[in-house]
C-alpha cells in the first residue's frame, strides 16, 4: 500500500475538477484501512469514494484514503429473496447489473446512478420511486478513531430523504466497508410508478416488464438527460428536490398555478428543482466552463477546466434566483468540500 504525496485528484471525482491530495493512498481490504488508520492516527484525514457526489473547491490538506474494497457474495437465501453483501469499492451500477442478470429484484430503478456502493447508505440514493433504505439490511463500518468495526441495521441508519445517520449522529466517525441488501427472487415488486418509466417501455411495447425491461428503460431515460461524467464532469444531480408543508406550498402554488408537485405525505410536498431552476432560466445557460446542463437542470456541468468554485458560484447564483422568485430554497445535494 503506497503512500504517494501531492497527488492529483481530478481521475477520482466526476466533476474532473483539478486538485491536489496533500498525500493519497487506495486501499483494498479491511487490514489495509485498519493499518493506515493506525499508523496515521494524528494525521488529518479525508475518505474517498467514487468521487461522484463531491465538488472540490480546494486542495485536500489531508491524507486521502481511496475506498477500493472489492467483492460480492450471495450470504443467505430461502425461496423468496436472497441476502447479498457488496464490498464497498464496488461500483454501484456495475452492481446493480450483477443482481439483474442474477434475477435479483429490488435495485433496478436505480440503474445507472454514479459512485460505488459503500456511499449509497450516506445519501440513501434513490431513483424512480426507490430508494437505498427499501432493500438495505445493514452495513459494516469502521470506526476511524479505534479501528473497531460496527455493524448498522435499517433502522440504526435513520433514513430520509437523501439523509442518514452517516451525514448527521456519526459524519466523519465511520467508514463503511460492506453493504448487505435483502433482494427479492421472485414475484418482483416491479415499479413503473413514474410516467417516464411508462413512457419508455410503451416506446418499445413492453407491457409486462421484467427486471431487465425496467433497468433498461431507467438507462435510457438517464442516459438522454443526463451528461456521461467521462464526457463532460459532472455529479449528476446537483440539488435535492425541496419538501415543503403543504401550507406553505398552497400559498406559492396560488401564485404559479402551473409548478409540478408531488404528494410526500398528508402534511408536504416535493417540488421538482429541476422544474424550479429551469423557470428560473439558468436551463443550458453557461458561465465559462461552467454552467447548468442543457438537457437537465438539475445537473450542474464542468465544459473542461471550470475550477470548483467557478462551480459553486454557479450553485449559489441558482438559488438565490429560485428563491427571489419563488420564495423557495433549494439545498445541494453534492458535498462541497
Amino acid at each position: 500500500m503506497e503512500i504517494q504525496s501531492n497527488f492529483s485528484l481530478k481521475n477520482y471525482n466526476t466533476f474532473g475538477i483539478e486538485a491536489k491530495a496533500k498525500q493519497f493512498a487506495a486501499v483494498h481490504s479491511v487490514e489495509e484501512l485498519k493499518t493506515i488508520l493506525a499508523a496515521n492516527k494524528n494525521e488529518k484525514k479525508f475518505i474517498l469514494g467514487g468521487g461522484s457526489n463531491m465538488l472540490l473547491t480546494q486542495d485536500i490538506d489531508a491524507l486521502v484514503i481511496h475506498i477500493d474494497l472489492k467483492g460480492k457474495k450471495i450470504i443467505k437465501e430461502d425461496d423468496d429473496f436472497v441476502w447479498v453483501e457488496s464490498q464497498a469499492g464496488e461500483v454501484w451500477h456495475d452492481f446493480v447489473l450483477y443482481t439483474i442478470d442474477h434475477n435479483f429484484g429490488g435495485l433496478e430503478n436505480m440503474s445507472l446512478i454514479p459512485g460505488n456502493v459503500g456511499t449509497t447508505p450516506v445519501q440513501n440514493i434513490g431513483a424512480y420511486g426507490t430508494e437505498i433504505k427499501d432493500t438495505f439490511i445493514s452495513c459494516e463500518a469502521m470506526n476511524i478513531t479505534t479501528q473497531e468495526m460496527k455493524s448498522f441495521t435499517n433502522a440504526e441508519c435513520n433514513f430520509g430523504y437523501r439523509e442518514s445517520i452517516f451525514k448527521n449522529e456519526v459524519k466523519d466517525q465511520y467508514i463503511i466497508t460492506s453493504v448487505i441488501f435483502k433482494l427479492t427472487k421472485r414475484n418482483h415488486k416491479i415499479n413503473t410508478s413514474y410516467g417516464d418509466i411508462l413512457a419508455e417501455l410503451a416506446k418499445n411495447n413492453i407491457t409486462e416488464p421484467t427486471l431487465k425491461d425496467v433497468s433498461n428503460a431507467v438507462i435510457a431515460i438517464r442516459q438522454s438527460k443526463l451528461p456521461d461524467p467521462k464526457e463532460l464532469g459532472n455529479s449528476g444531480s446537483f440539488f435535492k428536490n425541496p419538501i415543503l408543508l403543504k401550507s406553505d406550498f398552497e400559498k406559492i402554488h396560488q401564485k404559479f398555478p402551473e409548478m409540478k408537485y408531488y404528494e410526500v405525505s398528508e402534511t408536504e410536498v416535493k417540488v421538482p428543482a429541476g422544474w424550479l431552476i429551469e423557470q428560473a432560466g439558468f436551463k443550458g445557460k453557461r458561465f465559462g466552463d461552467a454552467g447548468v446542463h442543457k438537457n437537465q437542470a438539475l445537473v450542474l456541468v464542468n465544459y473542461g477546466n471550470a475550477t470548483g468554485q467557478e462551480i459553486l458560484a454557479v450553485s449559489k447564483e441558482v438559488q438565490k434566483t429560485v428563491f427571489e422568485t419563488f420564495g423557495i430554497h433549494i439545498e445541494a445535494e453534492v458535498n462541497v468540500i
